[in-house]
């Protein structure tokens, strides 16, 4: 009897644990989440192409095993009464590509983002204050926008007079001792295979 019962109550465990299992690798739905962004630049671009434009690097990963698919990620920058949407996406380290359609699996992808202004808006002139920088992301399969991340950003009045000499940019690099972004006034971010605003620019102009 007393074997009966045992028998019982490891099968009704492996039931358990077979059950447990199928939900977290084929039945949980998950989301995506990202990283602290290691690096955020606020600047203008250069190329053929002259317009303001966001930058950061970041790792984008699923809680589930399976996956889930970003249709689009845009930012969102907002100063005081003042926002504005970065809605053109285009990402990677070593080519880019126009975001239109991510996989992101749960080891997660590490990549540099660009945001630009929308086509009918020429620029944003960063000015001194305080910014919140938003980070939203369409998820296939979720009928609401998701916001991935939220960072708050400040420029002095010194650093937005520099902003306004020609390609400049501002770059808040994160501090993991201090938990905070520091902050300096230097060109537009490093070349990927040539000059990058250029590829930006190839890469716009060859979708449209």
């Amino acid at each position: 009897m007393m074997t009966l019962e045992f028998s019982t109550v490891l099968s009704v465990a492996a039931l358990i644990v077979s059950v447990t299992t199928m939900w977290l690798t084929l039945l949980r739905k998950g989301s995506i989440r990202m990283t602290q962004p290691t690096v955020i630049f606020l600047g203008q671009m250069g190329g053929d192409k002259k317009s303001s434009k966001i930058f950061f690097r970041t790792l984008l990963y699923s809680t589930s095993k399976k996956g889930r698919v970003i249709e689009n990620l845009y930012v969102r920058l907002k100063r005081s009464e003042t926002q504005q949407n970065f809605n053109i996406w285009v990402y990677g380290s070593k080519e880019l590509n126009r975001g239109s359609g991510l996989f992101i699996g749960d080891t997660g992808i590490a990549s540099n983002h660009h945001f630009l202004l929308p086509t009918d808006v020429e620029s944003f002139v960063f000015k001194a204050g305080n910014y919140s920088l938003e980070i939203y992301a369409q998820i296939i399969g979720d009928k609401n926008t998701k916001l991935l991340h939220q960072v708050d950003l400040t420029i002095s009045q010194q650093e937005a007079e520099l902003l306004k000499q020609g390609d400049k940019g501002i770059y808040f690099d994160w501090g993991p001792d201090s938990k905070k972004y520091h902050t300096h006034i230097d060109s537009r971010p490093p070349k990927i295979k040539g000059d990058i605003d250029s590829l930006l620019s190839e890469v716009l102009l060859k979708d449209r």
